[in-house]
């Protein structure tokens, strides 16, 4: 189902004050972690500006020639803008994403096999299902354990982006109920529900 069918067929609710809180929660810890490219990439700006000015500022202190190592720290700059960017990159989609609508439908879920397309982590597909069958969405799951064929009748909410928030009003943990201060010890969390 499209995404302009989804919208116009399917009920639809907001993000909850605390379902958005949790995916800030999840972008602020990657924003503090995002931190370390953003300090590094000024350093190397600073040290790619001075290399420029220091022979114009102090001439008799200062070879010409130092010019010539300006495009190694100039290069320090791109690569931490592209470290930084790569980090915000997936958070700050999450993010966008709930600006979107939470789709309700009390249908099926179902889960299948991998087939002839599915990348090597992919272990199977999950989708939600309107009443009729028609599939609603889908998205790849990962894991070690190949999924079985299983269609059962449940009442489902999802987002496109996240998947599967719940199923018969139990949270499948794609939005955890909290997540520590900027994420710190969740690893920890993650490996005991596991």
């Amino acid at each position: 189902m499209p995404a302009h069918e989804r919208a116009a067929t399917l009920i639809r609710r907001p993000w909850t004050r605390a379902e958005r809180g949790v995916v800030l929660m999840g972008f602020f810890g990657r924003l503090s972690i995002g931190i370390e490219p953003l300090l590094c990439g000024l350093v190397f700006a600073a040290i790619t500006f001075g290399i420029f000015a220091a022979p114009r500022l102090s001439p008799r202190w200062v070879h010409p020639d130092i010019v010539i190592i300006a495009p190694v720290f100039g290069l320090g700059v791109l690569i931490c803008a592209v470290w930084a960017l790569g980090l915000m990159l997936a958070p700050a989609r999450a993010l966008a994403h709930t600006l979107r609508p939470i789709y309700v439908v009390d249908g099926y879920i179902r889960y299948r096999r991998r087939d002839a397309t599915s990348g090597e982590e992919t272990n199977g597909y999950v989708a939600v299902l309107t009443e009729d069958r028609s599939v609603a969405c889908e998205w790849p799951t990962i894991g070690e354990i190949e999924l079985s064929d299983l269609t059962r009748p449940a009442l489902c909410e999802f987002s496109e982006y996240g998947g599967v928030h719940s199923i018969d009003g139990r949270p499948t943990g794609v939005l955890p109920a909290r997540i520590p201060l900027l994420g710190v010890g969740i690893r920890g969390r993650r490996e005991e529900i596991v």
